[in-house]
């Protein structure tokens, strides 16, 4: 998918789109959430560095947000590959779509719609998961990103959660720190647990004293094997079988 191809496209939804939209730290708070979520950058690194990207891979950023994770990426594929990244919130999207522009990246594609129902234009080489409970707790989402990752494609998620039941000073304060950014905190002991049956090689290290992870796993082979690029679609949205 050359990057001539690409572009970056900020897509407005109805005024009633998703709840997300009502999480004060997505909307009204936008514009600080790079300062407060600065303590992840190391977590940010490191999990880019869990996938093994080479020049002209396709990327989706899942739950991007302002596109704290593009950089990183974008030094290890070039200007040959594609960043996709989807987020439900219009703000925090505005956000990431400046600091694209103000870079001059050509190869990043912005797609504003709730996970479970955004159309992803590419069948992507990898994808990544940075801070998105939410996302990672719903079946819908995992299987409409994971039904755009490649057969042997890595996948890699990092988050919070909660340390072990006697760090209470730790859980308190992993509590007033997660609070903003997550809507229900349901599975929030073992975030990955929905993810891990849907990848082979499945890895999980704790880091920041238990209070946080690290996780990567690769897609499995399908019957008909699909393989990154763009996936062309007719007038109703249906793929046309050019991707595997």
């Amino acid at each position: 998918m050359p990057s001539s191809a690409s572009s970056v496209l900020v897509p407005a939804l109805p005024a009633a789109w998703g709840s997300a939209d009502e999480q004060t730290a997505y909307t009204c708070d936008a514009s600080a959430y790079d300062t407060r979520t600065s303590a992840f950058e190391t977590y940010r690194h490191r999990l880019v560095d869990l996938l093994p990207l080479r020049r002209g891979d396709v990327v989706l950023d899942v739950g991007c947000g302002t596109g704290l994770c593009f950089e990183r990426v974008r030094s290890r594929i070039g200007s040959d590959g594609v960043i996709v990244g989807v987020d439900a919130s219009r703000e925090m999207l505005a956000m990431a779509a400046a600091r694209v522009a103000d870079r001059g990246w050509r190869n990043v594609v912005l797609v504003q719609a709730p996970i479970e129902e955004a159309r992803l234009p590419v069948v992507a080489d990898h994808a990544l998961f940075c801070a998105t409970h939410d996302v990672l707790q719903s079946e819908a989402a995992l299987d409409n990103v994971l039904s755009h990752v490649r057969d042997g494609g890595t996948v890699a998620a990092t988050g919070g959660k909660w340390a072990p039941p006697w760090a209470i000073a730790l859980n308190a304060g992993i509590l007033a720190l997660h609070a903003p950014y997550v809507r229900d905190f349901a599975g929030f002991d073992r975030p990955w647990v929905r993810l891990a049956p849907r990848l082979e090689r499945m890895r999980v290290q704790e880091v920041a004293m238990g209070g946080g992870y690290l996780a990567s796993g690769t897609m499995p082979a399908r019957p008909v094997p699909l393989k990154s690029g763009p996936v062309d679609r007719d007038d109703e949205g249906r793929a046309d079988g050019t991707r595997g």
